[in-house]
């Protein structure tokens, strides 16, 4: 079994923009924010990878302390090129949610969040776009029974498609879908796909599920190398339909398949153009990664300051050229896959070009 040598035009392609992201990495301007509003959740998931729960570990923080953040990033780029993504937990969780988004409009930024829908009603909805949202990402992980199984509500899909078709109805609103494809969701991959052009989907992300967190206890939750290669080839084949906007998930350097299954070439933006407020006030990039990559904290540190003067294993990956990335050839467009896919160890959890394999 081995992996398809590139092609020459793809390759091309790949060396224009990993000379492309050399620059970007030199000028790491900020240009999305994820905020961790909270930790609670009112879903169960059976693959969450914070083990999120109805009571937290940690209270909520205080908008306040995360607007003294944005004063801060205002003070030294233009608001208006950073975008906040509210998250969580759940952000509905928060009953001064629209408070919040509010003031971060206010403050001249651009500001979205990821909800799973369960609490997103229409007064809700048109409460948060008086208060400046504008876009919505929104959690559906296949038809009823896969859905409802993933995230442990029964009511989980049903109030996920009503949040949906509000959205569809919103004018104004940007917003896509996220479907995390298991063994169970896929066999009917295609039949979901034209459920969700018919409720007014017009963006899709599919993802894949990581082996950690409460998904690393859950072997049910992940695909075979096949099945992983069939997903590939029916997001390839859904971009050439061009009936709704499809995309794999940012993880992942995907050999031959990239430039077809996502708009862009595989990158890994975690502490380059994107960083993250927690809920303890970590600062890091993805909400996702450990918190063995955490830079410092807003109660004890300058966000801008850490931004500009640390994050310095995100921005040179050399370091995780080691293990099964050592020897790799495709490493100079990969640079040691996404940060989330390290352990405490710095070792990779998988490679999604191995898995590819012919």
């Amino acid at each position: 079994m081995n992996i398809v040598p590139l092609s020459f035009r793809r390759k091309l392609a790949l060396e224009i923009a990993r000379y492309a992201e050399k620059q970007k990495i030199k000028e790491h301007p900020l240009r999305q924010l994820f905020w961790e509003c909270t930790l609670r959740c009112n879903l169960n998931c059976k693959h969450c990878g914070s083990d999120c729960k109805k009571t937290a570990g940690y209270a909520d923080m205080p908008k306040e302390d995360f607007l003294r953040v944005l004063d801060s990033i205002a003070a030294k780029t233009d608001p208006h090129k950073v975008f906040v993504v509210v998250t969580g937990g759940e952000p509905l969780m928060r009953s001064d949610l629209e408070e919040c988004g509010k003031a971060i409009y206010e403050r001249g930024f651009p500001w979205g969040m990821v909800t799973n829908g369960l609490a997103m009603t229409k007064e809700r909805l048109n409460r948060l776009m008086a208060s400046g949202l504008h876009t919505a990402t929104v959690s559906l992980d296949g038809f009823e029974d896969e859905h409802n199984w993933m995230r442990g509500n029964p009511q989980s899909f049903d109030r996920a498609v009503k949040a949906i078709q509000h959205m569809a109805r919103t004018p104004g609103l940007i917003f896509d879908i996220v479907t995390c494809v298991n063994r169970q969701s896929l066999p009917r991959l295609e039949e979901f796909k034209e459920f969700l052009i018919n409720i007014g989907v017009k963006q899709w992300r599919i993802a894949t599920i990581v082996p950690m967190g409460r998904a690393s206890s859950s072997p049910e939750l992940q695909l075979s190398n096949e099945e992983f290669r069939q997903v590939m080839e029916f997001i390839r084949k859904t971009r050439r339909e061009g009936r709704i906007g499809v995309s794999y998930g940012c993880e992942g350097f995907l050999g031959n398949y990239e430039g077809e299954v996502r708009n862009h070439f595989f990158t890994c933006r975690a502490g380059i153009t994107i960083g993250s407020v927690l809920a303890d006030g970590s600062i890091s990039a993805c909400t996702s990664i450990r918190s063995d990559y955490r830079q410092g904290n807003i109660y004890e540190n300058d966000f801008m300051e850490i931004w500009q003067n640390k994050f310095h294993p995100y921005r040179d990956r050399n370091w995780m050229k080691t293990g099964e990335c050592a020897d790799c050839k495709y490493f100079r467009y990969c640079k040691g896959n996404g940060l989330h896919l390290r352990d405490e160890n710095g070792e990779l959890y998988f490679c999604h070009l191995k898995r590819l394999k012919e």
